[in-house]
């Protein structure tokens, strides 16, 4: 090859290698970062979703509504007397769901399905759950204020994965035959309670 061309090919060359090499970099820059992505931790609301609802005690966190509600219900559970109860159930605009099929008068419904004959078994079964632990679950229909409370929390948390202080916690609500079963259902099976963040409460089922 002439010298004139020689001289003339090898800018051009070097420009080549220089453009094939900055290619080179950008793809694995790209790569890197894509890598790096992959392995980022996912946001915490993500994580806090994986890891279920917070559980809490005692009134922590609850709105007026919501403690006006169970105070209603507490000061039945106090009493003694299921009829005390149609105070907090006529609270509601409409009845909680208190079984599969509707319910024309819930005291009587209550003292028919009591082992006492009372209701007191009812109240008793209402005074446990509403002083365990709860969650707070974004369920309601209205979306600025969507919050259900729900005791007990066992009704949002696998039997399977709860911890031995949590058993114990299970324990003071349920026999532990019953506790066994659970876990073998992989479900809670004893009452739950819910009221939304208005107040309202939507229900006391098994």
């Amino acid at each position: 090859m002439p010298p004139h061309i020689r001289f003339a090919a090898a800018p051009a060359a070097v420009f080549l290698l220089a453009l094939l090499g900055l290619v080179h970099v950008c793809a694995f820059a790209h790569e890197t970062l894509a890598q790096r992505a992959e392995r980022k931790p996912a946001p915490a609301n993500a994580q806090n979703a994986r890891a279920g609802p917070q559980i809490r005690y005692g009134t922590e966190g609850l709105p007026a509504p919501v403690l006006e509600m169970r105070e209603a219900i507490l000061t039945a559970v106090r009493s003694g007397s299921i009829e005390d109860l149609r105070t907090a159930v006529e609270l509601n605009e409409m009845k909680p769901a208190i079984a599969d099929t509707a319910v024309g008068d819930p005291i009587a419904y209550w003292r028919q399905v009591s082992a006492d004959g009372e209701g007191r078994e009812i109240l008793a079964a209402l005074g446990q759950i509403l002083e365990a632990g709860y969650v707070a679950l974004p369920i309601g229909r209205d979306i600025e204020n969507n919050r259900v409370y729900v005791w007990p929390y066992f009704a949002e948390v696998a039997p399977g994965k709860l911890t031995p202080a949590q058993e114990t916690e299970l324990l003071a609500i349920v026999p532990a035959a019953m506790a066994e079963d659970m876990k073998k259902g992989g479900r809670y099976t004893f009452y739950k309670l819910g009221i939304g963040a208005d107040g309202t409460w939507h229900f006391f089922l098994r």
